[in-house]
């Protein structure tokens, strides 16, 4: 299917409405317990199970109008299925809420893979987003490396030693806008490495 432009603001609610879905769901339904088949089952597992179909149904329809996901939404639907999946079946919040840990390990460790090579896989993943010379992708791939190791360990220390309202508050808005203030910072960065097409734009 070809690659085509759709409208960011609908792209961002097919990105973001689901987390903000399971953000509203958790907090209204936190506190009830429901029993399903014969058990009982807290709200945020209850949570979980809706957010799976909800968060594919808008990685489907986000395919659907731009013929493209990126390689970072594909591998992250998988784990959002299979801990998600894992959390709902054995009833167990500690799968869903070790996702984002498993998410940045892969991504920093596949990012560092690339740097022992001497390239930057994030300028495949960002798909040319960003014009930068081949230097400024090295600097800022090893800045994300470390951006994601870091949230890695911090959403360990987080699930395990605070509250679940804690966690879902850090996983949604605080994990996307830990990114966004990353990048938020790189501006020096895009000015001295930006290429001579960004320049001109």
């Amino acid at each position: 299917m070809e690659k085509r432009q759709v409208n960011p603001m609908v792209k961002a609610a097919l990105e973001f409405g689901p987390l903000i879905g399971f953000l509203v769901a958790y907090f209204w339904l936190k506190d009830r317990t429901f029993v399903i088949g014969g058990t009982e089952y807290e709200g945020f597992i209850v949570v979980t199970a809706g957010f799976i179909p909800v968060f594919l149904i808008g990685m489907g329809a986000l395919w659907w109008l731009t013929g493209h996901l990126s390689r970072m939404q594909v591998v992250t639907a998988v784990l959002i299925v299979v801990f998600g999946g894992l959390s709902v079946w054995l009833n167990d919040d500690r799968f869903f809420k070790m996702k984002p840990t498993l998410i940045y390990v892969l991504f920093g460790g596949a990012l560092a893979v690339g740097l022992m090579r001497g390239e930057s896989w994030l300028q495949l993943v960002m798909e040319g987003l960003i014009p930068l010379k081949h230097e400024g992708w090295m600097i800022l791939t090893r800045r994300v490396t470390a951006l994601f190791l870091a949230l890695a360990v911090l959403n360990e220390v987080i699930w395990r030693t605070l509250s679940t309202e804690t966690w879902v508050l850090f996983k949604f808005p605080g994990l996307p806008l830990a990114v966004f203030v990353f990048f938020m910072f790189q501006g020096g960065l895009f000015k001295a490495y930006g290429t001579e097409e960004a320049e001109g734009d």
